[in-house]
């Protein structure tokens, strides 16, 4: 699907979708608890189908009707499983630790990126701990997995994604054995890692963080948990970005005390709220990048985005589809190895731009239509279903003046 629209500022009143990285992460561990678990405020993603598929297919039971969902813990192990991640970095990576700490002899598949996003510090450390990997082609995926998990020490590069760790936090704790996870490199995205010892804890289980990485105990219970997923800060930034370049959008549904990471796209904008140009380092929030570069084109000056390596290995190389969607409309952007100059223009000319199947990269674009002179069509749209199905949909509800092609 590719969409024009012409250039508008946004008004009314948005609630943002839940939190994806939230929602993985309760899924997960409601399928991994005894007995039933009520999870509400879902969202139709891809991504969250493919985590609810695979919890599936590793023996859970769940009633999903696109919003709520009632998940029933893993009673019966399956020897072997078939898990389809379709393009979620998250369910990959989690799921992985999780599929051999259960003992699944399971066979991981995926498209788009995903085969060629990096799973390295589980290919290095599992065969230690008693599981082995096949790949079946010449990528990452398809790939299998054999054995179980056994506990100890898990030594870890901090600096690829903390998916890694996250995964390893959800598997550890039904392991036999007590285990440590050592990082070899300073935690990227840490924030993420937060929220999952946030929810771990809200399962019952008990997570310790020390200076060189984690301790979890083995021969935990996860219990019984039901609740509603909070408001996505990262999708909640488009909507904060337009909200300085000039709209006027009420934004609903946030946990104002979240330890969310992407938070800190409030306080970001209102620091670029009188054009102000800045310099953000992106460890933490490598999510807000493509968005704050479309910032960065309002702002009076140059600005830098910075330590943003990690997101040339995304859905797309995010660095180099950001410097070319925001140069073909007017922008002033050159990347480098590892971050964003953007000398800021006022205004954009509009045009034409692709989004490289990237759903952060169309909504960034869409909010960049609001300071174009002139209409500007994004190719391959549909792609937002990975995380915001119904972005375009809120977007004219919000007074955007959008026509499919």
């Amino acid at each position: 699907m590719d969409i024009k629209i012409k250039p508008k500022t946004l008004s009314g009143c948005v609630t943002v979708p839940p939190s994806k990285s939230i929602a993985h992460r309760m899924i997960i561990a409601a399928a991994l608890s005894e007995g039933k678990s009520e999870i509400s405020n879902l969202s139709p993603s891809v991504d969250i189908k493919a985590t609810i598929g695979c919890m599936k297919a590793l023996g859970a039971k769940i009633e999903y009707n696109g919003e709520n969902a009632v998940i029933e813990g893993i009673t019966k192990i399956p020897e072997k499983a078939v898990l389809d991640c379709f393009e979620s970095g998250s369910t990959l990576r989690f799921l992985i630790p999780v599929a051999a700490a259960l003992g699944v002899n399971a066979e991981f598949q995926g498209k788009g990126k995903l085969p060629e996003r990096p799973i390295t510090p589980f290919v290095n450390e599992f065969p230690k701990h008693n599981v082995l990997f096949d790949f079946l082609g010449s990528s990452n995926l398809p790939c299998k997995i054999s054995g179980k998990l056994s506990g100890g020490t898990f030594e870890i590069d901090g600096g690829i994604s903390s998916q890694f760790i996250t995964g390893l936090l959800l598997a550890l704790p039904i392991l036999s054995e007590d285990s440590k996870i050592l990082l070899t490199s300073p935690l990227q995205s840490k924030p993420y890692v937060d929220i999952t010892t946030g929810v771990l804890h809200d399962f019952g289980c008990e997570i310790s963080e020390n200076d060189s990485g984690y301790s979890v105990k083995g021969s935990q219970k996860f219990k019984l948990f039901s609740g509603a997923v909070e408001g996505d800060y990262s999708q909640a930034a488009f909507f904060y970005v337009a909200n300085t370049l000039g709209s006027d959008i009420k934004i609903n549904g946030l946990n104002e005390r979240s330890l969310q990471g992407d938070k800190a796209i409030v306080d970001i904008c209102k620091n670029a709220a009188d054009r102000k140009p800045f310099e953000i380092d992106c460890s933490d929030i490598p999510d807000l990048v493509p968005v704050m570069s479309v910032l960065a084109c309002f702002c009076d000056g140059k600005s830098s985005i910075t330590n943003a390596g990690r997101l040339r290995i995304k859905e797309c190389d995010r660095l180099a589809a950001m410097e070319s969607c925001l140069n073909k409309i007017g922008g002033k952007v050159r990347s480098t190895a590892d971050s964003l100059e953007i000398e800021g223009v006022g205004t954009l000319k509009g045009g034409e731009v692709e989004c490289f199947n990237d759903h952060r990269i169309a909504m960034s674009m869409a909010v960049a239509a609001t300071i174009c002179e002139n209409t500007l069509t994004i190719k391959g749209a549909e792609c937002v279903a990975k995380s915001y199905p119904n972005f375009f949909d809120v977007y004219k509800k919000l007074g955007g003046n959008i026509t499919e092609v």
